[in-house]
């Protein structure tokens, strides 16, 4: 029987370690600006054409490759890092692996002009699909200049499977930021189709993070240091008040090295926590410096996942010291004891003496219609002849008002047969009636101004107000996606978002959606957005906070397909317009809330999954009280 095992060659082998290390054009960036990097370079330039499909061009100006090192570099395992097993422990580098670029030539059109600093002449070499097609002397400036076209030209599932333009330069964006932030040192430069997204010079890490996020956070970093026999932990976390609903500014680096670490960032979430507004997550860049022998990077494909030799401390070392930058830096909330402009307050007269009420003389004879003072009375007109007398009426109305009942629950009852109050508590707006149409009228009980319970046939109905307000809400979104219809209010001072570059253009792949249903986006340089206006009907709520919402559904998921962006869209602006738990309703607002639910396609379940209505049978009531 002939043999079965045999070697694979070079090129699928290259081509199934691109599937580990080329996931994306993200990772083609990555790979080439770290190879920029630990070639020395302090200027770097990535030029991109359609979010990478097409292009990814990266110039550095580092200390280039002779003819033989151009040529190696694209072999498998070829690498200036490691001779032995031992150097894996103490690598302070990027690159290291030797597949990057052999994985790169395998799916792409790759031309690689590099010449060494002191020479004349350099290197050109053109290698498509792995295989070499030319290579000769070549004139161009020191350094390296790698040009990726076409990627994925031999892998057409995997072209086939990438996502959209913005997802996909989204994700380039990522990683330039990561990269920047732990070399800020080094000045990059990117464009994407020919238009600037990043200019950033060689600056501390501060201005760093400014140039990346916006001037905006600049006031919200405290700096952070503390250095211990196992870490040095440096850089900045941001103020409490100013956190985010999402994530995208958390960083964590080691050794100059972007990482994850979900472990870490939970100690930073012990450090904030009770000072931290609700579901809010704090901006931190944290920098680790630590004996390389004590953490293995080695664990993970794209060498973003590492593991410390003690993480245990580490972590108490990180909460530790977050703590004490907040005390320090008085970021927690304080009671202002300073006595400067107070009201001066007299004491209690002393014991024994009582204190009187104050006297209020009042005329309960008064009547202003009857009196010639009064703007709208005229010597021509008698009392009885306007309105027959239905001003006194009025009148008399309005002096009994208060001795009947204000049709308010009692205190501390949990049922109320629907609020007669004109406004909730916090100000937010009440349900939309559409008062032209009629609807049927049902007994509610409002239970914690949260649920909703009514008998029915079976047994007790009980409806979750919120969940069944977005539920609503959803469907007249997706009907104004459909229709083209929707309204939109004018912001008489609109409010600016300042984003960074990869949020912004989220934002600009969904400004023709967000148009559709109200939205008035108006971009303006450095990744500022006016919000002229927005949909009448979340009018009332914070545009600014809408819109942030929004762009954070989106950061970990493509905005790809039009149908998923707008059921997400809808889904997003409904969950965050909907009445909120314990907002008292009025009886005709709570019968509003009842038949439109009702008119909806799914009344059963929110646009979230969850279960909006359900009934108690009546025999599970009968069981409860018996003994």
């Amino acid at each position: 029987m002939s043999d079965f095992i045999h070697l694979l060659p070079d090129s699928v082998a290259n081509q199934i370690a691109a599937g580990e290390v080329i996931q994306r054009p993200a990772s083609v960036v990555k790979e080439l600006v770290e190879n920029a990097i630990d070639a020395g370079g302090d200027s770097i330039t990535v030029n991109v054409k359609d979010a990478g499909r097409t292009l990814i061009q990266v110039t550095d100006n580092g200390k280039g490759m002779s003819p033989t090192d151009a040529r190696m570099s694209f072999e498998r395992h070829a690498t200036s890092k490691i001779k032995e097993a031992n150097d894996l422990f103490s690598i302070r580098t990027m690159g290291f692996r030797g597949e990057a670029l052999a994985s790169i030539a395998s799916v792409a059109d790759v031309e690689l002009r590099t010449r060494q600093q002191g020479e004349e002449l350099g290197t050109y070499l053109h290698i498509l699909g792995s295989v070499l097609q030319k290579q000769q002397t070549d004139q161009c400036p020191e350094g390296s200049n790698f040009a990726v076209k076409n990627l994925f030209f031999n892998v057409p599932a995997r072209r086939k499977f990438l996502k959209s333009n913005s997802y996909e330069l989204k994700n380039i964006i990522t990683e330039i930021q990561r990269i920047a932030l732990a070399n800020p040192e080094l000045a990059f430069s990117v464009f994407h189709n020919q238009s600037p997204v990043y200019e950033l010079p060689a600056e501390n890490i501060r201005k760093r993070i400014v140039s990346l996020f916006g001037k905006a956070i600049n006031q919200s970093l405290t700096p952070v240091e503390v250095e211990t026999t196992l870490v040095k932990v440096s850089g900045f976390i941001g103020q409490p008040k100013f956190a985010k609903k999402s994530f995208g500014e958390q960083f964590f680096f080691v050794n100059g090295r972007f990482m994850k670490h979900p472990f870490f960032h939970r100690a930073v979430m012990h450090a904030y926590e009770r000072i931290l507004p609700p579901d809010s997550v704090p901006s931190y860049f944290l920098y680790f410096e630590v004996d390389p022998s004590t953490i293995d990077i080695n664990i993970h494909p794209t060498k973003t996942e590492i593991k410390f030799e003690d993480e245990q401390a580490i972590w108490h070392i990180i909460s530790a010291c977050i703590r004490e930058a907040i005390g320090r830096y008085n970021l927690m909330p304080a009671i202002d004891f300073d006595q400067d402009g107070s009201i001066d307050i007299p004491l209690p007269p002393g014991k024994g003496s009582s204190i009187a009420p104050p006297e209020i003389e009042i005329n309960r004879h008064y009547n202003p219609f009857q009196q010639e003072g009064y703007p709208g009375y005229r010597t021509d007109l008698r009392r009885d002849t306007v309105n027959n007398g239905q001003w006194e009426k009025l009148y008399s109305g309005m002096e009994r008002g208060g001795e009947e009942g204000d049709g308010k629950s009692e205190e501390g009852n949990d049922f109320t047969l629907g609020s007669q109050q004109g406004e909730s508590e916090n100000g937010q707006s009440r349900l939309q009636i559409d008062e032209d149409q009629p609807f049927q009228s049902v007994s509610f009980l409002q239970l914690k101004n949260r649920y909703l319970l009514t008998p029915v046939k079976s047994g007790l109905m009980v409806i979750d107000q919120r969940e069944a307000h977005a539920r609503i809400l959803f469907e007249n979104f997706m009907r104004n996606f459909n229709s083209h219809l929707a309204v939109s209010q004018r912001q008489l001072f609109p409010p600016v978002l300042q984003l960074n570059a990869a949020d912004a253009e989220i934002l600009n792949a969904l400004r023709d959606e967000l148009h559709q249903l109200g939205f008035e986006i108006r971009p303006e340089a450095n990744h500022q957005f006016y919000i002229d206006g927005t949909p009448g009907v979340l009018s009332h709520l914070d545009a600014k906070d809408l819109v942030e919402r929004v762009i954070a559904s989106f950061q970990d998921r493509p905005v790809d397909l039009m149908d998923e962006i707008k059921a997400q869209l809808a889904l997003v602006l409904a969950q965050s317009s909907a009445i909120n738990y314990g907002i008292p309703l009025k009886q005709e607002e709570i019968n509003a809330l009842f038949n439109q639910l009702f008119a909806c396609q799914s009344p059963a379940f929110s646009p979230s999954g969850k279960k909006i209505i359900s009934i108690i049978a009546l025999a599970d009531i009968e069981n409860l009280l018996k003994e």
